[in-house]
């Protein structure tokens, strides 16, 4: 053969194939996101606003299988917040056996109260995230241990004056059990204050639980906080400490604090709040992750959302993000913190696409930072949120409302399904 003409042949063909792979790539990236239907239904479970306490923290799990014709009871854990910053009470529960049509409570219960301690201290269990855990079948509630003065002032000079704290429900004796504190290694120095509050946790298959929490190092709560995902065990009853992954951390003020973790196509994204801005990132083993990154809009814009947490809605064909965000004419609102958005999610570039957001729960004076995220059935998906009264919240029409937004899919949620 020519060599001149065989290298032309060689380049063309080389060409030819690097035009079909550019096509089969451009074809990939087209597909990676198709946006999924759904609509929105705000139903009010709880009005209270008398001066003394509002509710605060709603958050709900379902029970497969314990409600109403074979369908699931939905559990939601909440408190009251006791107009002091961050001062709660014990948790208290609601239960619905009928997806919402009636509830019964908030009830007290004794096992998630305070404890009372010496020199007019108390600790409570706060800032909880309630979820199934298949392989156990008990509901798992995971907050944060927090250490208060009468007054309502927050201690943290001693050792796991913040910690993981946690209590079960066993639906078949329809009884929890005494909250109790997660053990972890280094509370002298590495994890001497540990925080999973506001955090959304996953059951892995084999049972063990990835539990992201945000950490400092001695008793000063203002220097930047690290995040890690924990990989811990259950039994049922006991929740330990197994090992933990890549310490994430961002030299701002507060660093890295209240981080959520969702699984979607076999991948796992984590969100995390810092002062500024939110951020993002994404592992393949639900512990080590790439470097954060903002987050943003599909065009480049930064997505407005911060001091305060994003969680995830996760749906076998689509991945959500619920936040808040400047540039909503919320400038009356303290952090912007309302109204509540909801938007897909592209997997592969770990943004927010622009076009798919939604408002799902509208603003009325109050903010809305301390929500809820969970998926309830195939059909459904559930965000809690109470009316923080404060500011000119009244004066806008807020009510002290406790709000169950219902995210209604278009086709069913695999993911729940499988967990049943």
């Amino acid at each position: 053969m020519n060599g001149r003409f065989g290298h032309a042949l060689f380049a063309l063909i080389i060409a030819a194939t690097g035009a079909h792979a550019q096509e089969a790539t451009a074809e990939k990236e087209a597909a990676v996101f198709e946006p999924l239907d759904y609509t929105i239904r705000v139903d009010t479970v709880l009005k209270h606003d008398d001066g003394e306490f509002i509710w605060f923290h709603p958050r709900v799990a379902a029970i497969p299988g314990a409600g109403k014709d074979g369908g699931p009871a939905v559990i939601m854990t909440l408190q009251k917040h006791l107009h002091v910053s961050d001062h709660y009470s014990g948790l208290y529960e609601m239960r619905t056996d009928d997806l919402g049509v009636t509830w019964i409570g908030p009830t007290p219960r004794a096992e998630m109260d305070w404890v009372t301690r010496p020199d007019d201290e108390v600790e409570a269990m706060c800032d909880v995230t309630p979820g199934w855990h298949a392989q156990a079948k008990r509901l798992l509630a995971i907050g944060a241990k927090v250490r208060y003065r009468e007054d309502g002032e927050q201690l943290y000079d001693k050792p796991r004056s913040r910690a993981g704290a946690y209590s079960v429900f066993d639906p078949r004796k329809s009884q929890w059990y005494a909250w109790r504190v997660l053990s972890m290694p280094d509370v002298l120095s590495k994890f001497f204050g540990v925080t999973p509050g506001c955090v959304q946790w996953l059951a892995e298959p084999d049972g063990s639980v990835l539990l992201p929490i945000y950490f400092f190092s001695g008793s000063d709560p203002n220097v930047p906080s690290k995040s890690t995902v924990v990989r811990c065990s259950f039994d049922g009853r006991t929740l330990r400490y197994v090992e933990h992954g890549d310490e994430l951390e961002l030299n701002v003020v507060r660093g890295l604090v209240e981080p959520s973790l969702a699984k979607f196509g076999g991948r796992y994204y984590l969100t995390l709040r810092n002062d500024e801005r939110g951020y993002v990132t994404v592992g393949d083993d639900g512990l080590h992750f790439a470097p954060i990154q903002p987050w943003t809009f599909d065009d480049g814009e930064d997505l407005g959302s911060y001091n305060t947490q994003q969680l995830w809605l996760t749906h076998s064909d689509g991945l959500f993000l619920v936040y808040t965000r400047r540039g909503a004419n919320n400038d009356h609102i303290m952090r912007h913190r309302a109204p509540l958005f909801i938007a897909q999610v592209d997997p592969e570039k770990c943004c927010v696409v622009r076009s798919t957001e939604r408002v799902l729960i509208p603003e009325r004076g109050a903010q809305m930072g301390n929500f809820g995220a969970a998926s309830i059935t195939a059909g459904e998906s559930w965000v809690t949120v109470s009316e923080g009264m404060w500011g000119e919240a009244r004066q806008r029409g807020a009510e002290g409302a406790t709000f169950v937004a219902r995210v209604l899919w278009s086709t069913p949620n695999r993911l729940v399904a499988e967990h049943e």
